[in-house]
């Protein structure tokens, strides 16, 4: 496995920190081929960033030069310097003015261009990782997601990614600017006096190890920061999306103390981490103004003895001062590099995800209708855990047929409509679909031929019309049978915007028993061979559930129809019910076959329709 995999950790809220020491960069690295993408702005930014670092040391020369010659009527410098303020219109002195001015111009013209140049790859960059790691997440099975919250993938997916962008538009012009600025003033430096170069670059090479100290002391904070950040998103997702039951429970004082350690946690991270850098950025001025001070004390030596003039003291020491920025900025960079380190091992570990249901190298399309659906003696216990949940489960579906399955809670009903969508693969037996094995099939081929309701209808943010037809096309007409056969038309009439009622966040705005009737109009509007429904109607009333039945038997002669159910009403029709308890079939049958034999299934109907003389 990557790193990146390894570090799958870091978003499970589940799983320790790894402490280990981290050297800046090693994730971040992998930024660089994002970049590639686009290559006219990588070349437009370092070369634009490497021309205004150039043209911001220029005024500081033409003023060395320009005090020279008003002191000693001597120009000095390059010969096409020279020729260039001479042949300017005006006197000399007007010339070095305006060789002053050029410097300060171009040096906003290309930092302008520089700063469009790497925000817009970063945005780029930003847009590009965001949808690898989206594309990532989806594409993972539903084990996936058992045990992670997903406050830490939205933590994710959001403010690591977008820190990773700052990285991009700010480090990286950072880097350029120091790199460019130092090589630049290091050879006109040591053009000038090889001495004085030697007095300021001498101490600075100390900043190495406290580079190191730094990189390998505070990367573990900040990616337990990152961690915080993610735990603090997943409590405020699960608080909000449960704020009736923590009113109803009068939790909130519960609720905000439990927002108080994440954030308190987040909190002393920082504070770690702000303590760390604190020290590290003034030992770089420690070190800054050890080699400032010695360079004018030596430099008024040399100066004094003629070995250097005054016009080029004072370039030297303007430019000396100058370089006190991009020490600065390297200190701020140091800290942006770890904290892109820190998100970047995050956003990477998402984007290296595999998941371990995919397509068979050669898994072919499931071109035709689905005739018949057959499970042979499946076993399956879920991943992470050793209690089986499916022993020896066999039936069969033809076009057609309606199945009815049944059984106390934790009996396996919907694990089996799990394994039809392939969410899970069996662990032994198998499942077929028109007499081919389901792995042999593409997923999506599959997935395209069912209609799945699940027993808690999701609707999505947005209209009750995007809610249907999502990922389809249909026509109005289309769309109003299947909400026809849902039985959702009639109230849909009757709401205020219609079909462009506004549903609500999870559609909060509908009763359950309109956002069961929206979900299965969904499923519908695919028109399948394979209508899959997991509790689907319990959220409705009798009346509306008997017609919704009326309507589904009506309208899919070749449709098969899978149904799991508590209510036995919604499956007392049913070709087939198969009755369940703990993972296994027990009775099989009619429902009137199935009342007489007086088991599970009739105790159940008994229950429910309220005659207990019999019991």
């Amino acid at each position: 496995m990557t790193d990146g995999v390894n570090d799958l950790g870091d978003i499970d809220p589940m799983a320790p920190s790894h402490d280990q020491k981290q050297i800046v960069g090693r994730q971040i690295w992998r930024v660089v081929p994002y970049a590639k993408r686009y290559p006219g702005r990588v070349f437009s930014g370092i070369f634009s960033n490497a021309m205004a670092r150039m043209f911001d040391l220029m005024p500081f020369v033409a003023i060395g030069y320009s005090i020279d010659y008003f002191t000693n009527g001597i120009m000095s410098g390059p010969k096409f310097l020279q020729d260039f303020v001479i042949n300017l219109p005006g006197s000399i002195e007007v010339g070095y003015g305006f060789l002053i001015f050029l410097g300060f111009f171009f040096l906003a013209l290309f930092q302008g261009l520089s700063e469009y140049s790497w925000q817009t790859l970063g945005y780029r960059i930003q847009h590009d990782l965001r949808m690898d790691a989206t594309k990532s997440i989806i594409s993972m099975e539903a084990s996936y997601y058992d045990m992670r919250q997903t406050g830490q993938i939205m933590s994710v997916l959001s403010s690591d990614v977008n820190q990773l962008e700052d990285v991009v538009a700010d480090s990286s012009t950072s880097i350029i600017r120091i790199i460019v600025t130092f090589l630049t003033a290091f050879v006109i430096l040591v053009l000038m006096s090889w001495k004085l170069a030697a007095v300021l670059f001498g101490p600075l090479i100390l900043i190495v190890p406290l580079v190191y100290w730094f990189s390998t002391r505070v990367q573990r904070k900040y990616r337990k920061q990152r961690e915080s950040t993610g735990d603090i998103t997943a409590v405020l997702e699960n608080l909000i999306s449960g704020i009736s039951v923590v009113q109803a429970y009068n939790a909130q004082d519960w609720e905000s103390e439990r927002v108080n350690r994440e954030s308190a946690a987040y909190r002393d991270q920082a504070i770690g981490a702000s303590q760390d850098r604190n020290r590290f950025v003034p030992m770089i001025y420690a070190i800054a103004g050890i080699a400032f001070g010695l360079l004018v004390s030596v430099g008024g030596s040399l100066a004094g003895s003629g070995e250097i003039s005054t016009g080029q003291l004072v370039t030297f020491l303007l430019i000396s001062t100058r370089m006190t920025m991009p020490l600065f900025i390297f200190g701020i960079l140091i800290n942006q590099l770890q904290r892109g380190e820190a998100a970047a091992r995050r956003v990477f570990a998402v984007v290296d995800l595999e998941p371990e249901i995919f397509d068979k190298e050669d898994a072919i399309e499931l071109s035709e209708d689905i005739t018949s659906v057959e499970f042979k003696d499946v076993h399956f216990t879920y991943p992470n855990t050793t209690i089986p949940v499916l022993k020896g489960i066999s039936f069969k579906v033809e076009g057609g047929d309606f199945l009815g399955i049944m059984g106390h809670t934790g009996a396996g009903k919907t694990t089996i409509l799990k394994l039809l969508m392939r969410y899970y693969t069996v662990n032994s037996g198998e499942v077929l679909i028109n007499g081919v094995s389901i792995q042999d099939y593409t997923l999506d081929s599959v997935r395209d031929k069912i209609g799945f309701v699940s027993q808690e209808p999701f609707l999505f943010y947005g209209t009750v019309k995007d809610n249907v037809i999502y990922n389809q096309t249909a026509s109005e007409a289309e769309l109003q049978t299947a909400l026809e056969l849902a039985g959702a038309w009639e109230f849909i009439q009757e709401l205020e915007d219609s079909l462009d009622t506004m549903v609500g966040d999870r559609g909060a705005k509908l009763s359950g028993g309109q956002r069961a009737r929206v979900s299965l109009a969904r499923a519908l509007l695919k028109r399948p061979s394979l209508l899959i429904l997991d509790e689907a109607s319990s959220a409705l009333d009798a009346e509306t559930e008997r017609r919704i039945q009326e309507n589904l038997i009506a309208s899919g002669n070749d449709r098969a129809t899978i149904a799991v159910a508590h209510r036995l009403s919604t499956i007392r029709n049913a070709d087939e019910i198969i009755s369940m308890v703990d993972g296994a079939i027990v009775e099989r049958g009619k429902h009137d076959d199935m009342v007489e034999a007086g088991g599970v299934y009739a105790s159940q109907w008994t229950i429910q329709t309220g005659d207990l003389a019999g019991l």
